[in-house]
């Protein structure tokens, strides 16, 4: 008698393609939002997999802040090209002008936490029920705390301590009138999960995430990039460096590491060495106090 055995990576496949046929049988209107970068693209190969016989049934939605690489937005139109979906990119910017917001200020200029406004009107403006995002538990602490069904109330808003038992991997998805759900299908997934099953499925990623030559600025220690958003001071030295991408957030914000990996393989061998999260060792904006993140996320962040 033969037997079926799971690898530790088929098993975390078949969970978030279980989450993603969930997502499609409970809701009516769900989404994926998708950046370009790599937790995205997983999350869309995995939803390919999820309805390969037929067309993924949600909307791509990227909120671009308009500080994102180059790179990433081209990689993003040619998937979506690719697997024949539908996206909708609502601008930050636009939401600046039409609510009146503040632009933010500084050397680096980072309109992350207005990304909420943005992404909140397009859940009014399209009636969204269910919004799927590429966080996992990993990258930060109150992204450990939170469910893969994360239910939000009528403004957005997350109550860490008003959460949802999912036992024995059952997943309530009712909602009232207003509300909306958050779900990470990849939630028990790492970094080095990530890259490993990208490995093994030859997913194509933006070059950005290899070794490459850019011009950075030194901000406390971390590279950032040099682009025409960022207000340098007389001080300031542009440097080329060999750099590579982490993980992908906006320029302004995110900062690189430096690296000779160019190949797939060479990146594992990092990030099995290494002991540093790649938001903790990357993302500006979740300094800002100790508890960043969970503060925007409360406030409709996702």
């Amino acid at each position: 008698m033969s037997t079926y055995h799971l690898d530790y990576l088929d098993q975390l496949e078949a969970e978030s393609i279980y989450i993603l046929r969930e997502v499609a049988g409970q809701f009516e209107r769900p989404a994926l939002l998708f950046s370009g970068g790599k937790d995205s693209i997983v999350l869309a190969h995995l939803a390919s997999k999820a309805f390969r016989y037929g067309k993924i049934p949600f909307k791509f939605v990227h909120v671009d802040t308009g500080h994102n690489f180059p790179e990433v937005l081209n990689f993003r139109d040619q998937l979506v090209n690719e697997l024949e979906v539908d996206l909708v990119v609502r601008k930050v910017e636009d939401t600046i002008q039409k609510k009146g917001l503040t632009e933010p200020k500084g050397k680096f200029p980072s309109r992350n936490w207005l990304q909420t406004f943005t992404l909140l009107d397009t859940i009014e403006e399209f009636e969204f029920d269910a919004c799927i995002g590429g966080a996992r538990r990993d990258e930060e602490k109150a992204r450990a705390k939170e469910r893969i069904f994360s239910v939000r109330d009528e403004f957005g808003q997350w109550d860490p301590k008003l959460q949802r038992p999912e036992l024995w991997s059952i997943f309530n998805g009712k909602i009232h009138k207003g509300e909306n759900v958050r779900v990470f299908p990849i939630s028990n997934w790492t970094e080095l999960d990530i890259w490993n099953y990208i490995r093994r499925e030859k997913i194509e990623l933006p070059s950005i995430y290899f070794s490459h030559d850019r011009e950075v600025v030194d901000l406390n220690g971390q590279w950032i990039a040099n682009s025409h958003h960022a207000t340098l001071e007389t001080d300031d030295v542009i440097t080329i460096k060999k750099i590579r991408y982490r993980t992908v957030g906006d320029m302004t914000c995110t900062a690189a590491v430096e690296s000779k990996a160019i190949t797939i393989d060479a990146v594992i061998e990092e990030i099995v060495a290494t002991r540093i999260s790649e938001r903790g060792e990357t993302r500006i904006d979740d300094r800002v106090t100790e508890a960043a993140m969970e503060d925007r996320k409360k406030g409709g962040y996702f």
